[in-house]
């Protein structure tokens, strides 16, 4: 089974070293071909934007002092027509003002040093923090999680910063509260993966943490305001119902997404439909983070598995959530690991191990196909390829679920003793 091949891994340490070298020897490889693309060096002169591109040209607009026309779509797509050399390439902006805040400096620096600081170093950040929740187990949530880490460079999103920030609220919960809270406030910067984690602290009523947070959101809010005005906020959330329509009309790579919303709407189901069996699946995932916390206080699971489990279902709350979103889904296993054992079976651990590499190398795999397949010019969204990583992350939810729900059940009592005849 795979379950039983991957976590063979832990009880030898050279092979857990063999392991560990040949991922981050893969990724630093892919990090520096994908350094010299960005860079747009020999043959990828001519090349299309991607992810990093954007956030380039976001930072460029702060310091050209009308960010707010950055949230207007319009404007936005002539930008990156201009920065693509002509080419039509669309890639709508709906961050909050904090993150345009953080990717500001990197509008001095070349756009391919630019992604190799940004990728190397939130890389180097959520694998130091990885390995501070994984310990033994750090090559096997490598390997499971690897096609994630992948794309997540290729394409120089923040799925690192955003998986490290919620690691670093698991690793601090305990016992220094106020630096859980800092990190919980940072996740301003893509708020609806910081769900899971807030209602997690909600039940288990760490005032310090949320204190903390809604300060960091406060403070870094009014920050915001007073360096680009109160327009800014306008722009944001117009922004944000403009985004609305787009992902209703399917404009968005869906196929690349791992929410249910893309999964059903790209099985053919209207939106309406698609967006109410989103809601369904991100009610059960905080029934799932809710189910950890009670069995953490009745059945004395550990603090970490229920971590696990919030961390985990994070990515399957929003509609809006990518395959390079899934680094945060290694914080979650990488808690889980140490009770998962116990509390599912071999089988089911292969499956959840199985969905999650799938998750992570479909979209890869998809792209790679429709390049080959269309070319770099051609529309992909115009051609048909389901988005079936949700499917698996909604099969993953199932998973856990099932394991909460087994785990809740009462214990069968033991049978009596028969009396003795005296």
């Amino acid at each position: 089974m795979l379950a039983e091949t991957l976590e063979q891994v832990q009880f030898s340490p050279s092979k857990r070293a063999t392991y560990v070298r040949f991922a981050l020897a893969a990724l630093a490889v892919i990090v520096v071909f994908k350094t010299f693309w960005f860079a747009r060096w020999g043959g990828w002169a001519d090349r299309e934007l991607a992810d990093f591109d954007a956030f380039y040209i976001v930072a460029q607009r702060v310091w050209l002092g009308d960010l707010d026309q950055v949230y207007h779509f319009e404007a936005l797509l002539k930008m990156q027509v201009a920065a693509s050399g002509g080419k039509l390439s669309f890639m709508p902006w709906t961050y909050p003002p904090q993150y345009d805040l953080l990717v500001a400096p990197f509008a001095f620096l070349p756009v391919g040093v630019g992604y190799l600081l940004f990728t190397a170093a939130t890389m180097a950040f959520y694998l130091v923090t990885l390995r501070t929740i994984a310990r033994n187990n750090f090559a096997q949530v490598l390997v499971i999680l690897f096609p994630a880490l992948a794309i997540t460079i290729g394409c120089g999103q923040n799925g690192f910063l955003t998986g490290a920030l919620i690691g670093l609220v698991c690793v601090n919960l305990e016992r220094r509260q106020v630096l859980a809270g800092l990190a919980l406030g940072a996740m301003v910067i893509k708020p609806h993966l910081a769900i899971a984690a807030g209602v997690y602290l909600l039940a288990t009523r760490r005032w310090v943490a949320l204190a903390t947070a809604a300060a960091v959101v406060l403070a870094s809010s009014l920050l915001c305001t007073l360096l680009f005005g109160w327009q800014i906020w306008t722009a944001w959330l117009g922004a944000i119902r403009e985004s609305a329509s787009y992902l209703e009309q399917g404009f968005y790579p869906l196929f690349r997404m791992i929410s249910a919303y893309a999964a059903l709407y790209k099985a053919g189901l209207p939106a309406s439909i698609a967006f109410w069996g989103q809601a369904a699946v991100a009610g059960l995932a905080l029934l799932a983070v809710l189910l950890g916390v009670f069995l953490g206080m009745a059945r004395g699971i550990s603090t970490a598995f229920a971590l696990g489990i919030a961390a985990m279902v994070s990515v399957m709350i929003s509609p809006y959530a990518y395959d390079y979103d899934l680094p945060m889904l290694g914080i979650g296993l990488a808690l889980l690991l140490p009770d998962l054992g116990k509390l599912a079976s071999p089988r089911e651990r292969s499956v959840m191990y199985g969905l999650i590499l799938f998750a992570g190398a479909y979209g890869l795999l998809q792209s790679a196909r429709l390049l080959a397949q269309f070319g770099q010019t051609a529309d992909r969204d115009q051609h048909f390829a389901p988005a079936i990583a949700g499917l698996a992350m909604m099969a993953l939810l199932a998973l856990l679920l099932k394991v909460l729900w087994r785990t809740a059940q009462p214990a069968p009592a033991l049978p009596q003793a028969a009396h003795l005849a005296e």
